[in-house]
């Protein structure tokens, strides 16, 4: 399979399959990259609707609407394997490792993080030449009552030590978006001791 291509699976059926665990194509789902960061990024979307959902806050739902609908316009997108990025191996050896787990990677660093979920991913630059220098631009949807400059540094920090950690990017820079703001969770948050 060309890393390119999308495996053809759609994600109402991966949604079906993360709901039952059934599926009359559960071998390739299990097996599939593609199909495993979209289920990812599904259980990371159900987790931020269950929490908007625990929030209870019913009048700003037509407000969030616009941004979820672009985030679930984006999954699709983002979660194709995307360019092959070289890594380094022996002189027979052609590694490489795909953009959209990359981005599934910087996704995972914004899960574990308070206050923060992140919207779009983009890697921009010449990922497929080794060393070329490459940005990381991610749109984050944040918490009320966190501080976006402190927010927005520890998600640059946290993101550039896990890349440099887990691919041989080369990267130049990690620039964070702030382009929604959500209520703060109900007993959490700064304020309430919750994590930042």
């Amino acid at each position: 399979m060309n890393p390119t291509d999308d495996c053809g699976r759609r994600i109402e059926d991966l949604g079906d399959y993360l709901d039952s665990g059934v599926s009359a194509d559960a071998e390739h789902i299990d097996h599939c990259p593609q199909c495993q960061a979209r289920l990812a990024g599904l259980r990371s979307l159900r987790a931020a609707a269950m929490e908007l959902m625990d929030d209870d806050v019913a009048s700003a739902a037509a407000d969030d609407s616009g941004w979820l609908e672009a985030m679930l316009a984006n999954l699709a997108l983002e979660t194709r394997a995307g360019r092959s990025i070289p890594l380094d191996g022996g002189p027979l050896d052609r590694l490489t490792e795909t953009e959209g787990a990359v981005i599934a990677l910087v996704r995972s660093v914004g899960d574990s993080l308070g206050g923060v979920l992140i919207g779009r991913c983009r890697l921009d630059g010449d990922v497929t030449v080794a060393g070329a220098p490459v940005e990381i631009n991610i749109n984050v949807s944040a918490r009320y009552a966190y501080p976006l400059p402190r927010l927005a540094d520890q998600l640059r920090e946290a993101v550039m030590a896990e890349l440099l950690l887990q691919t041989e990017l080369n990267v130049a820079a990690v620039n964070v978006a702030f382009t929604d703001m959500r209520p703060p969770a109900a007993g959490n948050g700064p304020a309430a001791g919750g994590s930042l």
